[in-house]
């Protein structure tokens, strides 16, 4: 069993107030959940800052290469948001 960890820092140009960024990120969120099953997902730290937003998430998977892909494409899809600019992203994966 392979664990892989996602913790991406995101910038948000947009939003100038807290109650806009939550809206964003709140969309961003379910965006994510829909398009991918059997993840665990949200904002982890930033949350008193406007611009800026740290989530993480989480993929179980049989063997690494599977866990590794769909982290991938999980921060692709990010990426491909307008609203929002990946800053950093660290991956680990544990192996159990």
């Amino acid at each position: 069993m392979v664990v892989g960890v996602a913790k991406v820092e995101l910038f948000i140009p947009e939003p100038n107030s807290l109650k806009a960024k939550r809206q964003i990120l709140r969309a961003l969120i379910q965006k994510i959940e829909a398009n991918f099953k059997r993840i665990s997902l949200a904002e982890v730290d930033g949350h008193d800052l406007w611009q800026s937003a740290i989530i993480g998430f989480s993929v179980v998977g049989r063997d690494r290469a599977f866990v590794d892909s769909k982290l991938t494409s999980i921060l692709d899809f990010i990426q491909r948001n307008s609203t929002l600019e990946i800053v950093k992203a660290e991956v680990d994966f544990l192996d159990y």
